[in-house]
């Protein structure tokens, strides 16, 4: 059976391709219209579909449109009910339900050769739970959804057996963890539906001393949801004009915002384990991308493993959607691996710097050539292989750095051009990590936070966060041998057995994704040495 699994109402549009219940492709759409997040989550751009990266899925499997069985599209308008009915204030939503039923069209007219019939809607937290459940190393397991909203919900705890899901509880809308911190988000002065990471680097920063007043609008309510009503922010502390100067109260807004987050995360998770006895957890939705909040559920929870979809956000529900669908027919593979993206071969990229006159060299082996640069304290950017499927670099479109510095997290933010506070992630072999870092492990796809060991903090000061904690990616070497072959260089040269890792790209850009796109960021940011597949460009060379 052959799966089209399409993202496309909200945010981050996406698409993925499963060919006979294995995942073959799977890509966001900003990386293909270089506009990030694809497009904003509003009612008049809900017509809006993942041309570009649906095309992409096909042409990798070498099909067109009518060798498809089915499109499956994360989100069910038959489901949802108008926006006031559900306490949102959201006047254009009607505008939203009406592109999601006539999505079949929509999509017929932008693959042609696809009849409109193809088409079967999914439940957004179904495709959501399908992304961690069925994509998930794990046939049996509990999964947990939560995001900012679906048809008419924001959360979904259930258990897959055999890969079948049975939905155990939702939440209803208006209450909503997403939106509870989608909203302090833009309080802040950060971008809506998309900084929510920054308000969690600044929690660091800040202690929990508005919590009491936090639980008055969200908590648990005692039967397996919670409440989450809109909190008057600006009562509590001033706004935070976009660009403007954080102050203490801001980051003690953000420390109690997170405190009451994870509360509740808990308190859900407890209350899932108690009805599945699941051994594992799988989670998806936005919230799922709140690495701290995932290992203090790691930490305190019951579960004794937890997975989390690296794409984790909307964009995974264009797999789960696909997944769902194909599972009706037959047995779905797990996701074997994040890089699901575009790739180039030697001679493409070779034919690329070509066409660029740009001068480059062809190392014996471009890892040792890396970490030697590395070991001198150059940045190097290094694109190799096929890109990641979902919001983190996890070596494959990567900005690298020597983690010994203590400086280079100011050095990479004034590259990216980013927020001060925001820290930078250490990439270790699988085998080391448990030497320097306390937390879940294995940990692939940078999902977790992880205490970095006292006699080790000193040594790669670059990569803890003020918290003395760190984002670390763990690297097997069976399944990333030229990420490990650089990591083994660089140890061999320094000591060290960490690199920084932090994602290809400029504040307000998507990820780097294929060659142009690299050469392009080169060109613009002060790269010392750009590892594209074997080959090094160095800025020396190029801007001589």
């Amino acid at each position: 059976m052959r799966v089209l699994g399409i993202n496309a109402l909200f945010h981050d549009p996406a698409a993925a391709l499963v060919v006979d219940g294995r995942i073959v492709a799977a890509a966001e759409e900003e990386r293909f219209s270089r506009r990030k997040h694809g497009k904003r989550p509003v009612p008049f751009s809900a017509w809006e579909l993942p041309e570009l990266s649906a095309r992409w899925c096909l042409d990798q499997a070498g099909l067109t449109p009518s060798d498809l069985d089915a499109v499956a599209y994360s989100y069910d308008p038959e489901l949802a009910r108008p926006a006031d009915r559900m306490g949102l204030n959201d006047p254009w939503d009607h505008l939203r339900q009406e592109y999601a039923r006539r999505a079949p069209e929509f999509l017929a007219e932008a693959l042609p050769g696809l009849g409109p019939e193809k088409v079967r809607f999914v439940a957004h937290h179904v495709a959501h739970a399908a992304s961690a459940g069925q994509a998930s190393p794990y046939p049996d397991c509990a999964v947990l959804v939560l995001d900012g909203r679906g048809e008419c919900g924001s959360h979904l705890a259930g258990r897959y057996v055999n890969r079948e899901l049975t939905v155990l509880g939702s939440q209803s809308l208006p209450d909503s963890m997403g939106l509870f911190y989608e909203d302090l988000t833009q309080h802040l002065g950060f971008l809506r539906s998309s900084d929510e990471f920054k308000v969690m680097a600044l929690a660091s920063y800040g202690e929990p001393r508005f919590l009491g007043r936090l639980r008055e609008y969200v908590h648990l309510d005692g039967r397996g949801g919670f409440r989450a009503r809109p909190v008057p922010w600006a009562s509590l502390v001033p706004p935070r004009p976009a660009g403007g100067p954080w102050s203490q109260d801001h980051a003690d807004i953000a420390a109690s915002a997170q405190a009451c987050l994870e509360e509740v995360l808990l308190g859900l998770v407890r209350w899932l384990h108690d009805r599945t006895g699941e051994d594992v957890l799988t989670l998806a939705g936005g919230v799922a991308l709140n690495c701290v909040a995932n290992t203090r559920m790691y930490r305190e929870g019951p579960f004794e493993r937890i997975w989390v979809q690296p794409a984790a956000g909307d964009a995974g529900t264009a797999l789960g959607a696909a997944l769902h669908v194909a599972h009706q027919k037959e047995t779905v593979e797990a996701m074997p691996t994040a890089a699901l993206g575009r790739g180039w071969s030697d001679d493409e990229l070779r034919a690329r710097l070509e066409r660029a006159a740009v001068p480059y060299e062809e190392p014996d082996d471009i890892a040792e050539a890396v970490a030697e640069e590395l070991a001198r304290d150059g940045i190097v950017a290094w694109f190799q292989g096929r890109s990641e499927y979902g919001p983190r670099a996890l070596g494959h479109r990567s900005l690298l750095a020597h983690p010994g510095r203590a400086g280079n997290l100011e050095r990479l933010n004034a590259v990216k051009g980013r927020e001060e506070f925001r820290p930078v992630a250490p990439m270790v072999l699988t085998e080391r990590a448990a030497e320097l870092f306390d937390g879940p492990l294995p940990s692939p796809y940078m999902l977790f936070v992880h205490h970095v060991a006292d006699e080790w903090r000193e040594r790669i000061p670059a990569v803890v966060h003020v918290d003395g904690t760190a984002r670390i990616q763990t690297v097997d070497r069976t399944q990333e041998p030229l990420v490990a072959r650089m990591i083994d260089g660089f140890e061999r040269r320094t000591g060290l057995p960490v690199v920084v890792n932090t994602s290809l790209n400029t504040a307000g850009r998507p990820m780097v994704d294929d060659p142009r796109d690299a050469l392009e960021c080169f060109g613009s940011a002060p790269v010392d040495l750009l590892a594209l597949g074997p080959f090094a460009i160095r800025r020396k060379k190029v801007f001589a």
